[in-house]
């Protein structure tokens, strides 16, 4: 009888421990989110011929290699992984978006725009690497026909390694039954193809993705809006002041200022701040570093996006 009592309470309680345990294994399995997988400008850090003392921090040893802006969207219920950006460092990113989801699933590459870092990268779907076989790639109508007509891309659309899906301005496109993913037209130095910025969202929560953009008063709508309609935005941050760069003329790489944006969000409340995370730092950027201005910004109520940190997309 002692033993019988005994077995009786070791189950009592350890049902409650299985059943908690399955519900959050249930749940994690259910997950969705962002990786973010790179946090810099088109170049990367360091960029190439760079010879000043920040890039030369990196040759000896002192600071580690950034990759060029990218983000990883997994939804754990489906296994399914999809891309924002088509970068220079695409295989790490892969490899990175993979590992941290569990799952060799890759769905389909979302593209902002006809700029070096943010579609180089398709290459690596091609026949002299992977070989895919119709990868989905989202893009807008210019885009779309600038990768139709333009070598080395046309390849990869007559051979069938990518598939182009027409996508179409403030249009949702439904990835899952709980997801969705809006492009947003923003001004940009448009040589070769539109360019956007992406609202994805779940019934939960949202997050805004604007990596490019001119300057915030020449955008038909008011960035403090859009953020007040989001849980996060991931915005431009390519150069934290002006004359960053002292040997080109800054006027024809137009970005905000991350200056500028803190003091265009400064009349806000802490928590509509705290929804802003600076990202696409330019190898000039000292936000690309830890360091005292990294400080200040968060001092000011404002976050810095960093590598591999995730960002849930249910509460």
């Amino acid at each position: 009888m002692k033993s019988y009592n005994l077995w009786y309470c070791i189950l009592f309680f350890l049902v409650p421990i299985l059943t908690t345990a399955q519900i959050k294994t249930h749940e994690e399995k259910q997950s969705q989110y962002i990786t973010v997988l790179g946090i810099a400008q088109d170049g990367g850090y360091p960029q190439a011929g760079c010879n000043a003392e920040h890039c030369l921090r990196h040759w000896r040893g002192e600071e580690k290699k950034r990759q060029v802006v990218s983000l990883g969207l997994t939804d754990q219920a489906s296994r399914q992984n999809w891309l924002f950006e088509a970068t220079l460092d695409f295989t790490a990113q892969l490899q990175q978006l993979q590992q941290a989801s569990g799952s060799t699933n890759l769905s389909g590459i979302f593209l902002t725009h006809a700029h070096m870092g943010h579609y180089a990268g398709l290459l690596q779907l091609g026949r002299e690497a992977m070989g895919a076989q119709g990868m989905p790639v989202y893009v807008m109508p210019k885009m779309k026909e600038f990768l139709e007509n333009n070598a080395p891309w046309s390849q990869l659309v007559s051979l069938g390694n990518i598939k182009l899906v027409l996508m179409e301005a403030d249009t949702p496109i439904q990835l899952t039954s709980n997801l969705r993913v809006t492009p947003l037209k923003v001004p940009h130095r448009d040589e070769f193809s539109e360019t956007v910025g992406f609202r994805i969202e779940t019934a939960e929560k949202s997050l805004l993705f604007i990596p490019d953009i001119d300057k915030w008063p020449l955008w038909e709508r008011d960035i403090r809006a859009e953020v007040a309609r989001v849980d996060v935005a991931l915005l431009d941050a390519t150069f934290y002041q002006d004359g960053e760069l002292p040997n080109r003329n800054m006027r024809e790489i137009p970005h905000p200022f991350v200056a500028e944006t803190i003091s265009l969000f400064s009349p806000l409340s802490e928590s509509e701040k705290r929804k802003v995370k600076f990202i696409h730092f330019n190898h000039t950027n000292p936000l690309i570093f830890e360091g005292p201005e990294r400080e200040q910004v968060k001092n000011l109520g404002f976050c810095v996006a960093t590598e591999g940190e995730r960002i849930e997309l249910k509460k």
